[in-house]
């Protein structure tokens, strides 16, 4: 049986609009892909703490949690993920990349011009789709 991964990961939106995107490194599991910043869910914390920790420990930033986008589910061929995206601003913090290769803030007009992780996609349109009304 395949094994489901809870992954939170965070749309990090600047004052000007711009949203945060991180590029996993070389050593990750599908290298120099694009990704929204997160990490996985350890037994005894909820998605949001998952996240709060995750980007301090991965990016060096303090971010708040502003609102909670819908689930998406995908199966990759050795593991299925459950993401749970979060929109996030930050509150404090220099970005420090820990793991990542690369990262970028980019107008939402131009993000889907990066090579994406496959289960970032279905966010990226959603969140896409909410600032579009």
């Amino acid at each position: 049986m395949i094994k489901m991964v809870d992954v939170s990961c965070a749309v990090i939106v600047d004052r000007e609009g711009r949203v945060l995107v991180t590029q996993r490194s070389i050593d990750m599991k599908m290298p120099l892909k694009w990704e929204f910043p997160g990490g996985k869910v350890e037994s005894q914390e909820t998605p949001e703490e998952c996240l709060i920790r995750e980007i301090k420990e991965e990016l060096n930033l303090d971010i708040l949690i502003v609102s909670e986008m819908a689930e998406n589910r995908h199966s990759y061929p050795d593991f299925s993920i459950r993401l749970i995206p979060f929109v996030c601003e930050v509150s404090n913090g220099i970005i420090e990349l820990k793991e990542h290769a690369a990262f970028m803030w980019l107008p939402p007009g131009e993000l889907m011009n990066l090579d994406w992780a496959e289960a970032d996609i279905p966010v990226l349109e959603k969140y896409l789709g909410l600032i579009s009304r």
